[in-house]
């Protein structure tokens, strides 16, 4: 405890130089980062002769709408309403969203707060399940969904995400740090372990599912089914843009537009999430 109060009472001793070469560092770093998503987003009103131009110009010099008007065009004489496969998206991402943080909090609260045979057996289980990418268990899945009828069905793609293995990681990792003379006090105010759920620990562990909703609406809204939907009706708007990009070099064009609709999503909600993220870790920093 000590080690850690000289450390916060120490000032840092930097120059000005040391200042500014590590500021010209962030920046550098910084650069190599933003650079794509600059690239991405100028590409998308480049005219096709300036996408194919060589070397390959950064910022666009004659913008145009022109790519989101095909982009309109090519979706509005589909067969599929283009809404439909906004609606397919927008259902199967909230549907898996919200039954994954309902699953991994409930099942990581005793996990985390109480003990019982076999609870650290589970939890092995859990940790060791991460080592596995999603190739390795896609035979299995499938057979799986193929045995219990939802093989052609939302729940097809739904249902494997409740059981992100990374997020009832997460969940039971914050929740130990929940003081247990704070739900010890709630029980003997005689608050039932439902209401010691909903009212402390879940608003305590909001970092955590705040996160788990950033990973989760990442993964399920670039899902195109994952070779369990066949069915065009139910197909998701992944899917419909990946077929308008395989209609080759003459809609490269169109190719940038949507790619920098479906970034723009996932990009305004991290944007939106991270502030609330870092404000709860900011003041929910409790210990024992």
């Amino acid at each position: 405890m000590n080690f850690l109060l000289r450390l916060r009472t120490k000032r840092v001793n930097r120059s000005l130089f040391g200042n500014f070469s590590l500021f010209m560092l962030l920046c550098v770093m910084g650069s190599f980062m933003v650079l794509p998503l600059i690239y991405a987003i100028n590409n998308a009103f480049k005219p096709l002769d300036e996408i194919f131009l060589f070397p390959p110009r950064l910022f666009v010099r004659n913008p145009t709408m022109d790519n989101f008007a095909d982009l309109i065009n090519l979706l509005g004489n589909s067969w599929v309403p283009f809404s439909r496969y906004i609606f397919n998206t927008v259902f199967i991402t909230g549907m898996g969203i919200l039954g994954h943080v309902l699953l991994a909090s409930a099942a990581a609260y005793p996990l985390a707060k109480h003990k019982f045979p076999g609870g650290r057996f589970l939890f092995q289980i859990v940790v060791l399940s991460l080592m596995f990418s999603g190739a390795v268990t896609a035979i299995p899945n499938y057979m799986i969904m193929s045995w219990i009828g939802f093989i052609d069905t939302y729940w097809a793609v739904i249902v494997p995400a409740f059981a992100f293995p990374l997020g009832l990681y997460l969940m039971k990792q914050f929740m130990e740090q929940i003081p247990d003379a704070l739900l010890e006090a709630a029980k003997i105010d005689g608050a039932s372990e439902y209401r010691i759920f909903w009212t402390i620990v879940m608003p305590n562990v909001k970092p955590a599912w705040l996160t788990l909703i950033i990973l989760l609406f990442q993964m399920l809204w670039g899902s195109d089914g994952n070779g369990f939907i066949y069915s065009e009706q139910l197909k998701s708007l992944h899917y419909a843009a990946n077929q308008i990009v395989m209609g080759g070099v003459a809609r490269a064009g169109v190719g940038a537009a949507v790619a920098l609709i479906l970034m723009s999503v996932p990009i305004t909600l991290f944007v939106f999430s991270q502030s609330r993220i870092l404000e709860t870790m900011a003041t929910s920093g409790m210990k024992d």
